[in-house]
């Protein structure tokens, strides 16, 4: 399934049943697909203001949660949980 960020600002792409978080600027295109060769994958997709959750499922089957994926840039490179993720805001002191 491949993913482009067309807005203007960063665009979280969250994949399921784990959390992970990559991180997609302005522009910027990934795909999501399974380890596995020859099974059937259907995506569930959500989408939000600067967020989009996956669900990935064999034969689209919701019992069957496909747990070995992989995201790869435009290169093919595997990018890692966390990819670009920003920092966190600080958080102001309470006193």
């Amino acid at each position: 399934m491949p993913v482009k960020n067309m807005g203007a600002s960063e665009l979280c792409l969250f994949i399921e049943p784990y959390g992970e978080d990559y991180w997609l600027k302005p522009g910027e295109a990934c795909t999501v697909g399974p380890e596995a060769e020859g099974i059937d994958v259907w995506f569930d997709t959500y989408v939000s203001t600067d967020c989009i959750t996956v669900w990935l499922y064999e034969d689209g089957d919701p019992t069957k949660v496909v747990l070995d994926y992989a995201v790869v840039d435009a290169d093919g490179a595997r990018l890692d949980c966390g990819h670009q993720r920003p920092p966190r805001p600080a958080v102001p002191d309470p006193a």
